[in-house]
């Protein structure tokens, strides 16, 4: 599979994992919606451990999805959306794709609809 956007395979399989997870996705929305928050901000509503929310923190900062700071004594989580731009990218290039494909296989099934119309 050829880089998409600079991407390397492992690196977009890392990006689609990370957003395949509700608990992950929280966060993300947490963030959209609210910007810069601690993790336990962020994280607040999902029933996990601290030890569960700080995997699913790591998994994001490697899909490079969200970046961490120190302030003072607590961790900053803050959205890097230029990596949910390229999910979004992605998406959208096969999409048009399939969609294109798609018209194709109708316009043949209505031609041959037509053809069996015409043998009757």
């Amino acid at each position: 599979m050829a880089n998409f956007a600079g991407m390397s395979p492992a690196a977009m399989d890392r990006l689609f994992v990370a957003l395949g997870d509700a608990s992950r996705r929280h966060i993300l929305v947490q963030l959209a919606e609210r910007g810069a928050l601690s993790v336990g901000e962020a994280s607040r509503g999902l029933d996990l451990s601290p030890a569960g929310i700080t995997k699913h923190v790591k998994v994001l900062e490697e899909a490079g999805l969200v970046s961490r700071r120190l302030a003072g004594r607590r961790h900053v989580l803050s959205l890097e959306s230029e990596r949910l731009l390229l999910a979004e990218d992605w998406i959208d290039r096969y999409r048009s794709l399939w969609e294109h494909s798609l018209e194709r296989l109708a316009a043949v099934a209505a031609h041959l609809e037509a053809e069996g119309e015409d043998s009757d």
